[in-house]
């Protein structure tokens, strides 16, 4: 049996899924304007430590994380995820003119948090609408192809801030403001542009979150949990990256390039490696995706000169292309059809409790050791990482699907 070229797989992947990337792709632009410049913004004009940082960008992806458990829930109870991402996406938009007001700390965490709260309504629903209208043996490409045009929009996002800041003399204020166009558009596009399969004649609204559907999950469904918390533990928030960089001596208005090199090598990789994973043992390309993620983090622990800077926010773009649709295409084979949603929001509560844990060790390890102090540690928990998916049973969900 031939194996489909890459062309003719790309046409198989519904036109949904295409129109999710693109939504993405927008809200990304709009995030990421702001997520870019936020770390200096905080610290330059605002005047937060590091930790205060760490804790703020901790709490707010823990947020989104821990509410993608209701709306997934809330989605397989409904049997509508799309009305579901537009109120999530929609919020995230209204968040963004705070950015540009924001007179404190205070102003900022509350607009990253509400940002967050709308990008945890709208997750889940939206990785579960990509395996509601994607056939199986395509899964693993589709959540690829749409990590990747997410990703093409998280790199435009640092570019035109770079380009804001360059024309308008560092004007943090300006560039938030303009954030909110991109915002706007992506709620309009997934609004009028998707049509969502049709609830299954004469199917019962069941609660998701009741304990004989929490049963239904089963042994591999929560062994994928685990890894994904574990993987959680060894990967900080990629604020960290953009402190680094203005420790290396980058110009203020450069910095936010770092995120552009990161997503541009995310972006190229997340659909191939994506793809890799409808074939692939899921356990060796995560290995292989942690490997990475050390080697990132000690050539970042390393990294006085923007060069040496440059190459490990490359090894760390190339782990995300690695591991993010991979664990979403696990998710989504060892959960039920009727349970995806809440499978998503649960996964991603345990991810996000963890990311929480490792953004504030990371603050509390930058302010009192050193940013060499936060990388090493992050390849610590790698290593550890690595041990443990070695050591572990390896269930069938995690070897190949």
């Amino acid at each position: 049996m031939q194996t489909p070229s890459r062309a003719s797989t790309l046409r198989q992947i519904p036109r949904s899924v295409w129109v999710l990337g693109c939504v993405s792709l927008l809200m990304d632009v709009s995030s990421e304007i702001i997520h870019s410049l936020l770390p200096m913004f905080m610290m330059a004009s605002l005047g937060a430590s590091a930790a205060a940082i760490g804790l703020i960008e901790g709490i707010a992806e823990a947020t989104a994380l821990i509410v993608k458990v209701f709306s997934g829930a809330l989605s397989d109870y409904l049997g509508n995820r799309k009305w579901l991402a537009v109120a999530g996406y929609g919020l995230g938009a209204l968040s963004k003119p705070l950015f540009a007001i924001a007179p404190t700390i205070g102003i900022v965490a509350t607009a990253r948090v509400m940002d967050r709260v709308g990008k945890g309504v709208r997750g889940a629903p939206r990785d579960a609408l990509v395996a509601d209208v994607t056939p199986p043996h395509l899964r693993g490409a589709a959540f690829g192809l749409r990590q990747s045009l997410d990703t093409v929009g998280a790199f435009l996002g640092p570019l035109l801030a770079v380009v804001i800041m360059l024309a308008w003399a560092d004007d943090f204020r300006l560039a938030f403001w303009l954030a909110v166009i991109p915002g706007a558009l992506a709620v309009v596009l997934l609004a009028l542009g998707i049509d969502e399969p049709a609830r299954q004649p004469g199917a019962k609204r069941v609660n998701p979150i009741r304990r004989e559907s929490i049963r239904q999950l089963g042994a591999d469904y929560w062994w994928v949990v685990a890894v994904g918390a574990v993987f959680a533990l060894a990967r900080f928030s990629e604020a960290f990256l953009v402190l680094r960089a203005m420790g290396s001596g980058v110009p203020v208005a450069l910095v936010p390039l770092v995120m552009v090199a990161m997503n541009v090598v995310y972006s190229i990789s997340a659909y191939p490696l994506g793809k890799l994973a409808d074939t692939a043992s899921h356990i060796r390309l995560l290995v292989i995706g942690l490997a990475i993620l050390c080697a990132s983090d000690i050539v970042l622990a390393h990294a006085v000169h923007w060069s040496v800077l440059l190459a490990g926010v490359a090894l760390w773009g190339l782990h995300m292309g690695m591991t993010q649709g991979l664990l979403a295409t696990m998710v989504s084979h060892a959960a039920p059809a009727h349970l995806r949603g809440t499978a998503f929001g649960m996964f991603n509560l345990s991810s996000g409790l963890v990311t929480l844990a490792s953004s504030v060790i990371a603050g509390a390890l930058w302010d009192r050791l050193g940013a060499a102090a936060t990388f090493y540690a992050g390849a610590a928990f790698c290593v550890i990482t690595i041990v443990l998916l070695m050591a572990s049973p390896a269930r069938r969900i995690a070897i190949r699907r």
